[in-house]
């Protein structure tokens, strides 16, 4: 288990409406700094909203987001990355008309890609170099969702908020992309993160925090929500026999 610290990100109340619909109803969360917290909850609980809402792409009605300590509920998108915040967003955000190599320098907040850093992403997804001058819509359904992470972690953040990375893809894809973010996890990043693969959230999660219609309904440790059936079953709706 990765060494983890105080609180690095913390939710305290958090409201989000989309149009006429209140969506989150008063989130309190908190993300340790170093290791991986898992934001678990069947479909429509509010996981991608939160991470929307902390990334600034929808605002909060009330409540405060703290990052560090200080509050980014109001800033713009744009400065909330530069506060050293990467997103991984569900909808995996990359510019298909671009090149693999133009898509990762528009993320490298700096201007230049460290390359020890560019070796570890080619290491951890050798497609990527493969296909570096290659326009990014030409790409697999997997290789894309392996872009996207890579250019949130392009560079060191402070935070990594990743949304269902393994969605649809085939297990050997899964199993690539668990494995860098299991060497992130390794370097010490924090991270948090919406997987409804539960044997992935086992596998990677440390603290784990479970939503239901809009708010945190259970926090713990990863380790004792996939050990615990009846928790499951609760919570998730999982039948453990079936996993």
């Amino acid at each position: 288990m990765a060494p983890r610290g105080p609180a690095l990100l913390r939710l305290s109340g958090v409201q989000t409406d989309i149009g006429r619909y209140h969506i989150l109803h008063g989130v309190d969360l908190e993300v340790p700094t170093g290791g991986v917290t898992m934001l678990l909850g069947r479909n429509g609980a509010g996981k991608t909203t939160t991470l929307r809402t902390i990334m600034g792409l929808w605002r909060a009605r009330a409540g405060t987001i703290t990052l560090g300590g200080q509050e980014i509920q109001s800033q713009r998108p744009h400065r909330i990355a530069r506060a050293g915040i990467g997103f991984v967003p569900e909808d995996m955000g990359i510019f298909s008309d671009l090149t693999v190599a133009e898509n990762m320098a528009l993320a490298a907040r700096s201007g230049r890609i460290s390359r020890d850093r560019l070796d570890w992403i080619f290491r951890a997804f050798p497609a990527l170099d493969q296909f570096w001058r290659a326009r990014a819509g030409t790409l697999s359904g997997g290789q894309k969702q392996m872009l996207s992470v890579a250019r949130a972690v392009i560079e060191k953040r402070r935070l990594y908020l990743i949304d269902e990375p393994t969605k649809g893809l085939a297990p050997a894809i899964v199993h690539s992309l668990a494995g860098a973010l299991k060497d992130l996890k390794s370097q010490g990043a924090s991270i948090l993160m919406v997987e409804q693969n539960f044997a992935v959230a086992a596998e990677l999660g440390d603290t784990a925090a479970v939503m239901e219609d809009g708010r945190i309904v259970w926090a713990g440790e990863m380790a004792e929500l996939a050990g615990s059936p009846n928790l499951q079953a609760r919570y998730l709706g999982l039948n453990v026999e079936a996993l």
